[in-house]
């Protein structure tokens, strides 16, 4: 079952994206509902229903089926409150927060609109190139049982795949991408930092990295976590890690040898998955918990 109209609410970078995406596969947007009109009128010449671009101050005007809201978390609340008011049907209200639950929708809830959250686990920095970024994409999905289910036919229109958790756990949920996605960034920021004490320009760094970070990537993808783990702590080399931690130690950096030595445990524990060997995997643990403790000492002495 799909439905023909749908009404984005804040057609920024996703909110644009998804109007042309779901433009293609046939849904009516109806409505665009931003605060910069030129950004969103170039989205609205992309769509063959030429959507009505409205301001906030003109949701008495959606009518839609759909009501998808992407504005940014601090706004979501005051924007199903303000539709809550205004609207004289009961569409059916998503927004594409990856922390916040669909809970935040109580007042349109409370009105009776069946409500849920949509996120997509891609990242989107562009409308026009994130439209073709959904195909093949997961989206998590939770809220009420109607609303899910309408969201799971989006998503397969779309050529996407959903999952669903309990609304609890939406928090640690988003953790879990910023994790894999953001703080990979900083991870790899990381090691950048690291080639260039050692004598290499920053985006030379970068491009040595990439091919290696693309093979774990692949290796990811057809194998466990233990199983892709490659390198010293696969090994058990507890020889080479204690070279690693001289070297950084050289760097006079704190945060970098914190970094190191946090996903140094880490990895022993799927290095013990592996079926490494298990006295040098306890030493390794023994050393690094001691970097970790005489850094925290240190600064409580501070």
């Amino acid at each position: 079952m799909s439905f023909l109209s749908i009404s984005i609410v804040g057609a920024g970078k996703l909110g644009g994206a998804l109007a042309i995406a779901l433009s293609r596969k046939g849904y009516k947007i109806r409505q665009l509902v931003s605060r910069d009109f030129e950004k969103a009128n170039k989205i609205a010449n992309l769509i063959d229903s030429s959507p009505r671009i409205l301001n906030e101050n003109q949701l008495e005007k959606v009518d839609s089926d759909v009501v998808l809201i992407t504005v940014q978390d601090s706004e979501i609340r005051s924007v199903s409150d303000n539709l809550a008011e205004r609207l004289d049907h009961l569409p059916f209200v998503f927004h594409t927060s990856g922390a916040i639950s669909s809970k935040e929708l109580f007042r349109l809830s409370d009105e009776g609109c069946d409500v849920a959250s949509l996120h997509p686990l891609i990242s989107v920095s562009d409308p026009v190139v994130g439209a073709n970024k959904f195909k093949g994409a997961y989206f998590c999905l939770e809220g009420d049982s109607e609303a899910v289910s309408t969201g799971r036919q989006i998503v397969s229109d779309l050529e996407g795949n959903s999952f669903s958790i309990l609304t609890k756990n939406k928090t640690l949920y988003h953790a879990a991408a910023v994790t894999a996605c953001g703080h990979l960034v900083a991870l790899i920021s990381t090691a950048i930092e690291m080639l260039s004490h050692c004598g290499l320009e920053p985006e030379i760094a970068k491009t040595i990295l990439l091919p290696l970070i693309k093979s774990t990537v692949d290796n990811l993808e057809k194998q466990t976590p233990a199983g892709a783990l490659t390198g010293t702590f696969a090994r058990a080399d507890f020889g080479t890690m204690q070279k690693h931690l001289a070297a950084i130690h050289e760097m006079e950096s704190e945060e970098i040898n914190k970094i190191y030595s946090h996903l140094g445990l880490r990895s022993l524990k799927l290095a013990e998955a592996q079926g490494a060997n298990p006295e040098k995997l306890k030493l390794m643990q023994e050393i690094l918990e001691k970097e970790l403790l005489e850094k925290a000492f240190l600064q409580s002495s501070i």
